[in-house]
């Protein structure tokens, strides 16, 4: 195994995705698009992790290593690895599959509950992050755009707000708009300085839901990354 980790801006890390690989002895590589550096040949690898930032897909003329990205993944799912999108990441993925990206409703900034659909309880990934006993998973949200459903892909979780919150294309490629990877220092570092959210009661959510969250996120990356 060998995994390439996209960070599309330095602040938003793969977390305990990193974590997990670590801690497993498994090989990976993380590129931040942010600070200039480049996209190594896909064929080395054997994983793809694209992850979250705050640019819209629909802009990418504001963030041009977005174009050279977007082919990348659509690459690297035609070459059939095992892919995984993460919020932006997810919206990018929809992207190089065909499907419109756009922006939502309205945010989703803090501990929202997604519905698992009836393929989303089913999936060996998707249906680690249920709370048990339910089909909610409790996930951690930072985003106000979304996509359409790509042709031939499978809704794994949905939301009032927002139908397409998980989706799998394949049986290699996972798209999460939510945000699986992440940790209360993470969050508080990211929403310190956000306007028009309660922040301290999301950071106190933080703090209460950490450990059992971690542990479905560790159901996740076990499933996907088969360790």
């Amino acid at each position: 195994m060998n995994v390439l980790i996209l960070q599309n801006v330095t602040s938003e890390g793969p977390g305990t995705m990193a974590d997990h690989l670590a801690a497993a002895k498994a090989s990976f590589t993380i590129i931040d698009l942010e600070q200039g550096q480049f996209l190594p040949a896909i064929d080395a690898y054997t994983h793809l992790i694209i992850m979250g930032g705050p640019m819209a897909v629909y802009e990418m003329d504001r963030t041009p290593y977005l174009w050279a990205e977007a082919k990348f993944i659509e690459k690297a799912v035609k070459a059939g690895k095992h892919v995984l999108g993460v919020c932006l990441g997810a919206q990018m993925l929809a992207h190089a599959l065909g499907a419109r990206v756009y922006p939502g409703g309205a945010k989703e900034i803090g501990w929202y509950d997604v519905d698992l659909t009836d393929d989303g309880m089913t999936d060996p990934c998707m249906a680690g992050l249920a709370v048990t006993g339910t089909r909610t998973a409790k996930v951690f949200q930072w985003h106000g755009d979304t996509f359409d459903l790509p042709e031939g892909a499978v809704r794994l979780a949905s939301s009032g707000l927002y139908p397409n919150q998980a989706f799998r294309y394949s049986d290699r490629v996972y798209a999460l708009q939510f945000h699986i990877e992440v940790t209360p220092a993470i969050v508080h570092g990211w929403l310190r300085n956000e306007k028009g959210i309660d922040f301290p009661l999301i950071d106190t959510r933080s703090q209460e839901i950490y450990g059992p969250y971690r542990k479905r996120a560790e159901a996740f990356y076990r499933a996907f990354f088969g360790i």
